[in-house]
């Protein structure tokens, strides 16, 4: 008598088979939520400047494209209290939702749906301290128009947390006197194809930090590229100091000459970008002097998120 086969898997119907199909539905749904957790503003032609918004502009605020209700929505770097959203009261009520904030969850997305719903509905007034986003609340994309960029102001002070008219008590006075004590000045550069680059006077230096939308890696070769051609700088008074990882995305950051006006690197900036892209756009292994290129710039690379 020949031996018989063994099964290759559970029965259908077998209790086996509905908890090895809970297993896969867990684990898939633990990948997904990794993923939006790595990269939380993904989709969103707003990607790179959220994460600007996010990770490193002092003060600066953008209507944000909410795609449902009537109430205008603000999106800003951080509000009084560092809350997650609030709703002035005023004749026409507005909502604001921070992203620079005191509690956050491990999806940053997540929040800022939820922050956004909140603030379009909320009563005026009122504040919300944390999102505190549900597991099977909105996604980011269903609340925020995903082929909307952002209509950014850079602000230089605080002065906007205090409505128009409005006379503050003296502890909210005080308060925004010294968040305007320690602030840096900042802008965003304005140049054709210049996305997300962001220039801020720390002192004795001056910074670019551009957030860009391409895979890490691909961006990577592609700054190794145009470091080993020698042009990875700015110019005259530009020095390329590294790079940063946040959200998912890479952030090159360059010194600068403080005594140049911010907008003078525009167009030194959009010069830059065509190099990056002329290198994005080349199929081909690398050079072993692109390969050291790629290995110096990757020791000059930190993680923020």
């Amino acid at each position: 008598m020949g031996k018989s086969k063994r099964n290759s898997g559970p029965k259908p119907d077998s209790n086996r088979a509905a908890k090895l199909a809970e297993r896969r539905a867990e684990q898939e749904a633990a990948a997904s939520a990794a993923a939006a957790a790595a990269r939380p503003f993904a989709g969103l032609a707003a990607e790179c400047d959220l994460i600007a918004l996010r990770e490193f502009v002092p003060s600066a605020t953008a209507p944000l494209p909410v795609t449902s209700g009537d109430r205008s929505v603000v999106v800003a770097t951080v509000l009084p209290g560092a809350v997650a959203a609030l709703v002035r009261d005023e004749e026409t009520p507005t909502g604001f939702v921070g992203l620079q904030v005191q509690v956050q969850s491990p999806d940053l997305g997540a929040d800022l749906a939820a922050a956004a719903t909140w603030a379009a509905t909320g009563t005026p007034g009122e504040s919300l301290t944390a999102a505190n986003p549900s597991a099977d609340g909105p996604r980011l994309s269903d609340v925020v128009d995903p082929t909307a960029a952002l209509d950014i102001t850079v602000h230089q002070n605080f002065d906007w947390w205090i409505p128009e008219g409005v006379t503050p008590a003296p502890e909210v006075a005080a308060t925004v006197e010294q968040a305007n004590s320690v602030i840096m000045p900042s802008a965003r550069l304005e140049a054709d194809g210049v996305v997300a680059a962001w220039w801020v006077d720390a002192g004795e230096k001056a910074h670019l930090r551009w957030v860009r939308p391409e895979d890490e890696d691909a961006l990577m070769l592609a700054l190794a590229r145009v470091h080993a051609a020698g042009g990875l700088h700015l110019g005259e008074g530009s020095r390329y100091a590294g790079s940063f990882r946040a959200h998912g995305l890479l952030v090159p950051v360059f010194d600068l000459d403080p005594e140049k006006h911010a907008q003078e690197w525009a167009a030194a900036t959009a010069e830059l970008g065509d190099r990056l892209a002329q290198a994005l756009a080349v199929d081909a292994p690398l050079t072993s002097d692109e390969r050291r290129a790629r290995d110096g710039l990757r020791g000059r690379q930190v993680t923020l998120r």
